[in-house]
């Protein structure tokens, strides 16, 4: 029993309840960062290594300090946990980086860290707070990483830099509105697919 718990807590992130698609958290950087590869890949990095080193770190706050005290020094310690993160990250992602902009020291105050730390994580034991914040960062990151394929490839003909044989590319899709275009379609094919899901666990069921 304790097993099937895990697990429909492991996967609760990355499908039923989504960070980006279902949950609809942490948007932003998706919508204007996800236009290539090369950039997906440097916002997954910051926001992984941020968001499960600051949420580890913040378990250990008292829980009798006052709610709102309580998630300033959450912010405080992903503000310091970000400052190595965005060092190392200049090193393998300069370009990235520049192209990013904002979004990027964003990261730290993201919502998982601000607001699913006192909603969601701390109300779990620790082994079961690291399975479902795991989880959480993997659901993220996997929408960044399928954004950013079909964006690039349309707007650019080229994945990771590297050109494709696509005779026609749409400019548009590189662009904030292209962003949100294609996320929206990802997140109806989302609820369709998790509607047909939950019908078919119904059935079965009965």
């Amino acid at each position: 029993m304790a097993l099937n718990n895990r697990k429909q807590s492991f996967f609760s992130g990355l499908f039923s309840d989504n960070t980006v698609l279902s949950a609809f958290m942490v948007m932003s950087p998706v919508i204007v960062c996800a236009d290539t590869l090369k950039n997906a890949f440097a916002m997954i990095y910051a926001f992984s290594a941020v968001t499960f080193l600051s949420v580890l770190i913040s378990s250990f706050v008292p829980k009798k300090i006052p709610y709102a005290l309580k998630i300033i020094i959450y912010t405080i310690i992903s503000s310091i946990v970000y400052i190595p993160v965005k060092m190392t990250a200049k090193v393998f992602y300069p370009e990235s980086i520049t192209a990013i902009g904002i979004y990027y020291p964003l990261i730290s105050v993201n919502s998982l860290i601000v607001l699913q730390t006192e909603v969601k994580f701390f109300r779990t034991k620790k082994s079961e707070m690291m399975l479902l914040l795991i989880s959480y960062i993997l659901g993220f990151d996997i929408v960044m990483l399928i954004t950013a394929f079909i964006r690039e490839l349309l707007a650019y003909g080229t994945l990771n830099s590297r050109m494709m044989d696509i005779p026609l590319a749409i400019s548009g899709a590189g662009q904030t509105f292209g962003g949100f275009i294609c996320l929206g379609l990802l997140c109806g094919l989302y609820r369709k697919i998790k509607s047909y899901a939950e019908s078919e666990k119904n059935v079965s069921d009965k």
